[in-house]
């Protein structure tokens, strides 16, 4: 019989658990993470998310930032970090990344951290709750129905002028992202700020 391996967006990993623990600057502080098998880059915080972080500027309209897929935590703990007045829900369908974030904030003292486990993603948010900023290092693996309907759900909770930052690399579905982005947001709302190694960092916003 064979054993299919868990996928980083597994609900509940089955992989045996083998914690270890590691040190990554980002945006000028200094970060312990914790990770383990069954999540995400589990070895180093991929380029992909690290280029999102150093790009992004926060929106002047006031409010939370959600992160959508938080892994283990790096993108929201340093975007928490840097910014400890704003709130940060960092979601993600897998629950051993969850544990971990927790793990990470607490570890990192990013107090204004929230996480939460949510086996059908974005769909669980309460529709009353709405962001100044919603980030993304969407789960390519999932597929493409799933990677847009994370934008289309972004769409619908962030507040008005608040922005969606995505990264993706070219060869895995950056000019359909932008598409779809732009059927969201308008044409003229969405910006490639950012590309280097094949990765693009789009930001989109809401009028």
């Amino acid at each position: 019989m064979t054993v299919l391996s868990d996928h980083y967006y597994t609900n509940k990993p089955t992989s045996e658990s083998d914690e270890r623990t590691w040190a990554y600057q980002l945006k000028g502080e200094r970060f312990s993470f914790i990770t383990d098998r069954g999540v995400f880059s589990k070895n180093e915080v991929d380029f992909g998310s690290k280029l999102l972080i150093e790009s992004i500027d926060l929106p002047k309209v006031q409010g939370a930032i959600l992160d959508v897929g938080c892994g283990y935590g790096p993108i929201g703990l340093a975007l928490g970090k840097t910014n400890p007045e704003r709130k940060v829900v960092m979601i993600d369908v897998n629950e051993r990344a969850c544990e971990l974030a927790e793990k990470n904030a607490q570890k990192n003292g990013v107090e204004n951290a929230e996480v939460r486990f949510m086996e059908t993603g974005m769909l669980e948010l309460n529709e009353q709750e709405l962001f100044a900023m919603v980030v993304t290092n969407p789960p390519i693996r999932a597929g493409k129905s799933v990677v847009h309907g994370i934008y289309e759900s972004a769409y619908k909770h962030l507040l008005s002028k608040g922005i969606l930052f995505v990264v993706i690399q070219k060869k895995q579905g950056a000019p359909s992202t932008r598409q779809k982005l732009e059927e969201l947001f308008g044409v003229a709302n969405v910006e490639l700020i950012e590309k280097n190694k094949g990765y693009f960092i789009f930001s989109a916003q809401k009028n």
